[in-house]
């Protein structure tokens, strides 16, 4: 099963696992490491990469719709910063992402990952007690196919010329040479 061979890689991964570690003493509700930070350590196992791919940033959400101040956001980075320093923390209460992003309210932080921009990224993990749970809401098949292709939420206009966009950007190929841009 495509999930346990990811759970499994970051599971090995002693970086990642203190990553998570590190999230987890926040305790912040419906919290995960999510996009890159997993669909990165993925295609580098996949290509063979001894090295890890730096990432422009860690994805840390959580949902809490009782706190909606971005300011919170800031001083959770902090309190990470101070547990891992050389880490680029992004902080994100999907709670208010929402208005951000343009979207209806989303219910969840794996409702909100459903919704990002290509099936690749929108995957998340995190620690229960000892256990690395994975979510994939649009499953791991894309990933580990190579595929970058947009989320249901990104397939149309306005949002899928950001999404084009943004994929011109990452420039994924250029890293891993497997991946495959699919238009559809």
């Amino acid at each position: 099963m495509l999930e346990n061979v990811v759970i499994d890689m970051i599971e090995k991964d002693p970086w990642r696992v203190e990553v998570l570690k590190a999230v987890e003493t926040l305790g912040l509700p419906d919290c995960w490491v999510c996009a890159g930070f997993v669909r990165s350590k993925v295609w580098d196992e996949l290509h063979g990469f001894e090295k890890r791919t730096e990432l422009a940033d860690v994805d840390v959400i959580y949902f809490d719709d009782t706190q909606l101040d971005e300011s919170i956001e800031k001083e959770l980075e902090k309190q990470l910063l101070t547990k891992m320093p050389n880490v680029p923390w992004s902080v994100k209460n999907q709670a208010r992402m929402h208005i951000v992003n343009k979207f209806p309210p989303y219910a969840s932080s794996v409702d909100a990952i459903s919704k990002f921009p290509e099936t690749v990224t929108a995957l998340g993990v995190r620690l229960n007690g000892k256990q690395i749970e994975l979510t994939a809401p649009h499953g791991l098949e894309d990933l580990f196919r190579f595929e970058i292709k947009p989320t249901p939420s990104f397939a149309q206009e306005p949002e899928r010329s950001y999404y084009e966009h943004r994929i011109s950007q990452k420039n994924w190929p250029a890293k891993w040479s497997k991946v495959k841009i699919i238009n559809k």
